[in-house]
């Protein structure tokens, strides 16, 4: 297998079974999958902030994955040029968790998780499996070959 490496503030498409999507760290961060079961296509974003009309335009333009907004639209896209069909799309996320924040004074996890759901729910689609929020980081991985998506934290791993 080899493994994709999605970083912060990054998006990739595959279409190759042999790969396996992965990324590392998602603390308040989101992390989306998409899959499509009949023709194998696939993705995954790391977005670090929530919204990109409230924050820097220029890096929404320069690089949308790095917000929920535009990066998970972006995320989407990409997936249908692909091939990825909108009725079998298998959407899943990560992170969102509270891990310098214990305060609550930013909240950026809790936000980025509300305007993904929103997103999802304005756009009438359905989220098939989450582990978000709390207090621990997480690795996401996607299995190309079958579409698998997995949470690997504190040395155990599963499946959502």
């Amino acid at each position: 297998m080899k493994n994709i490496t999605v970083g912060i503030s990054d998006m990739t498409i595959s279409t190759k079974a042999d790969e396996l999507i992965i990324t590392y760290s998602l603390g308040s961060c989101l992390g989306v999958t998409v899959y499509d079961p009949q023709t194998c296509v696939g993705g995954m974003v790391h977005c670090q902030l929530p919204n990109c009309s409230t924050e820097d335009k220029t890096k929404a333009i320069n690089n949308p994955a790095m917000f929920v907004d535009t990066g998970v639209s972006l995320l989407f896209q990409k997936f249908f040029e692909a091939g990825g069909n909108r009725s079998r799309m298998i959407v899943k996320a990560a992170g969102c968790a509270a891990i310098l924040d214990q305060n609550g004074f930013f909240r950026i996890g809790e936000r980025n998780v509300t305007l993904f759901r929103k997103l999802l729910w304005k756009n009438g689609i359905l989220l098939k499996g989450s582990e978000t929020g709390g207090d621990i980081s997480r690795t996401l991985v996607l299995e190309m070959a079958t579409g698998r998506t997995l949470i690997r934290s504190k040395g155990e791993e599963r499946e959502i």
